[in-house]
């Protein structure tokens, strides 16, 4: 392979990376510390993630324990949660907060498994903007003959199908795990 078509591959790969990541933020019924990852929190007048200035723990399927470093920041983590996007319930527990995660109801699944397929179709995109910047870049060149060229293309271009092969099939795992109960 071309270096233009592995520097290509490395950009969609981050693409498909941070797909991962938007959807390790969707519940899925179980807890999962990433569920709060996205969550911020007022910690001496700056906005922190809260995982950076809490430990967070699963001490059964079903429940998060966030436990705060400083308990002086207590107040602030828990009205963050309390106001997040994610319809948590936290329970102050004097040094830790206890968040029980409920049971998705059916309009709840279908919600997130659309919300999974949003973030799978903006991954997509990604990668075809990815593509067509290299695409773009080497006609641009001077350096490669028309075949070399050609050939080159059709290298970006099974590589953008394979990618977009990958996030269907993360995106397939997502919504049935989100879908099961």
């Amino acid at each position: 392979m071309d270096e233009l078509t592995l520097t290509c591959k490395d950009r969609m790969n981050k693409c498909v990376l941070n797909l991962k990541e938007s959807f390790n933020t969707l519940r899925t019924g179980r807890a999962n510390a990433a569920l709060l990852n996205k969550i911020e929190a007022d910690y001496y007048g700056d906005r922190m993630p809260i995982n950076q200035i809490c430990a967070i723990t699963t001490p059964e399927p079903n429940q998060l324990l966030v436990k705060p470093y400083d308990k002086g920041d207590m107040k602030a983590v828990y009205s963050a949660i309390a106001a997040s996007d994610q319809h948590l319930n936290p329970i102050n527990d004097g040094d830790c907060i206890r968040i029980i995660i409920p049971a998705l109801t059916e309009d709840k699944r279908k919600e997130l498994s659309k919300k999974a397929k949003s973030f799978a179709e903006e991954a997509k995109v990604a990668v075809r903007n990815v593509r067509r910047e290299f695409v773009d870049k080497l006609k641009k060149s001077e350096e490669y003959s028309e075949d070399l060229e050609e050939r080159i293309e059709k290298e970006i271009q099974k590589v953008t199908d394979e990618i977009i092969l990958e996030i269907d099939n993360l995106t397939k795992e997502k919504t049935n795990d989100i879908m099961s109960l």
